[in-house]
């Protein structure tokens, strides 16, 4: 589900956009606005894939609104004025759509925004590591922790008895891994905070495999368990 917010100062063209958006099964309205002001204050406090705005509005321009996002969703600029194609490009737009607008139209410049939107979080939960002679993709989510070897990595993974062993330094896979997810608790061992199950005497435990915390990694780990502490 793509979770998204429509910002148009015009009431009949904000009506409209939210009917197209509701009539598209993997849209989520989130919420509709008629000043950019408004949706800032979503903006900070909750994650939206994509924004329907108007270029044209008053006070605060779509164009302008989109430049000043630090952190920019997918964007699909709205207006009856062609010649800011170029401009909403500029900005990395997904689509432009000219008003006014059938509902096909808004259907062809949805599912390109579904096709981006599943290729990025592709992207964000996978990587491919090369062991041997092949190339194997791994998700993220099945990585339980990785064990440090010298000039190569073991990727312990859920469900498998033996592990990748690509060639790689254990800083180059510390760098690519989210840190939102995975964290190195030790100089050897880097583990996926989302399989702990059992922590004891500072050594995480994933089944016989026994991980300890490091002297220098014990604060920020244990910074971690606690603000998850139930109490």
């Amino acid at each position: 589900m793509i979770n998204c917010i429509a910002i148009d100062d015009e009431p009949l063209a904000l009506t409209q956009l939210e009917g197209y958006i509701s009539r598209v099964s993997f849209l989520n309205l989130v919420a509709s606005y008629k000043d950019a002001f408004e949706a800032m204050k979503l903006l900070a406090t909750q994650k939206i894939d994509l924004l329907f705005v108007d270029v044209n509005m008053p006070d605060l321009s779509g164009l302008d609104f989109v430049r000043s996002l630090v952190d920019k969703p997918l964007i699909i600029f709205t207006t009856a004025y062609p010649e800011y194609a170029v401009e909403g490009f500029k900005v990395d737009a997904v689509d432009y759509l000219l008003k006014p607008f059938g509902f096909q139209e808004f259907l062809k410049a949805a599912d390109k925004v579904r096709r981006t939107f599943e290729s990025t979080l592709l992207d964000e939960e996978t990587i491919f590591v090369k062991c041997d002679s092949k190339v194997t993709l791994v998700r993220l989510s099945n990585i339980k922790y990785v064990e440090g070897m010298s000039e190569y990595v073991r990727i312990f993974l859920e469900g498998e008895d033996k592990p990748l062993m690509p060639l790689i330094s254990m800083k180059r896979l510390e760098e690519t891994l989210p840190t939102s997810q995975f964290m190195r608790v030790h100089r050897s061992y880097i583990v996926n905070l989302r399989k702990i199950t059992e922590v004891s005497r500072l050594r995480i435990i994933f089944g016989n495999a026994y991980i300890p915390v490091g002297d220098n990694y014990k604060e920020k780990f244990m910074e971690y368990i606690n603000s998850r502490m139930m109490k």
